[in-house]
């Protein structure tokens, strides 16, 4: 059966304006009897206009005659002719400003060096741009690289700071999947690095030799 286009307006339409059982009304709307039986005692769908499916063409005048003469026929809906009208529309590429699409190399910069866990499809997706600037950023083959240097999207006005949290969260949550199936153990918290890599041994010792050599003094 055809999806009926707002079926609680159909229905108060149909509980006010015909002699249908609660049954047909609820089999056409797609709806509990119940719930229909609540719209006709006004306990729901109380602010809801009435929509008419003949007006709209979801329903002919022929069916609704038919099922009023016979209360076990059940309607059968056409297809709107505002259908198309209503469908979900794909969301096509990000369009991003003109003013703006010289800043899209420096984003995608940060996003390869603070969040390699971001795919390039969703990167590609986020700023609207394609996988082989990506590639290019990535590769110091743009012809603009000596310029790139990584800078925040949102502070570039680029995206949203929830737009950036929802991608970066979803990366995460991703990659500890992956993760968890190839058994890699996963970070309690900050990794930090051994002190003889910071070179903080070498600056204590040459903090107490200064003050030795002025106890000295």
């Amino acid at each position: 059966m055809t999806d009926i286009l707002m079926p609680k307006a159909t229905a108060v339409w149909l509980v006010d304006n015909t002699s249908l059982t609660f049954d047909q009304i609820a089999d056409f709307c797609g709806l509990h009897p119940l719930e229909v039986k609540g719209i006709a005692d006004g306990e729901v769908a109380r602010d809801i206009r009435g929509a008419d499916p003949i007006a709209n063409g979801q329903l002919s005048r022929e069916e609704l005659d038919h099922a009023e003469r016979d209360a076990k026929y059940r309607m059968k809906a056409q297809k709107s002719r505002h259908a198309e009208y209503l469908k979900p529309q794909k969301k096509g590429p990000k369009y991003t400003p003109v003013s703006r699409r010289q800043d899209r190399p420096d984003a995608i910069a940060w996003f390869l060096r603070n969040h390699p866990e971001v795919p390039e499809s969703q990167i590609a997706r986020i700023l609207g741009t394609t996988k082989a600037t990506i590639d290019a950023v990535r590769n110091r083959t743009h012809w603009n690289s000596a310029n790139i240097k990584p800078v925040d999207p949102v502070t570039l006005g680029l995206i949203t700071q929830l737009e950036l949290d929802e991608v970066v969260r979803k990366a995460a949550e991703k990659k500890a999947r992956e993760d968890a199936r190839r058994g890699v153990a996963q970070p309690e918290g900050p990794t930090l690095r051994p002190a003889s890599e910071t070179g903080v041994l070498e600056e204590e010792a040459a903090v107490l030799e200064d003050e030795t050599e002025d106890a000295e003094d």
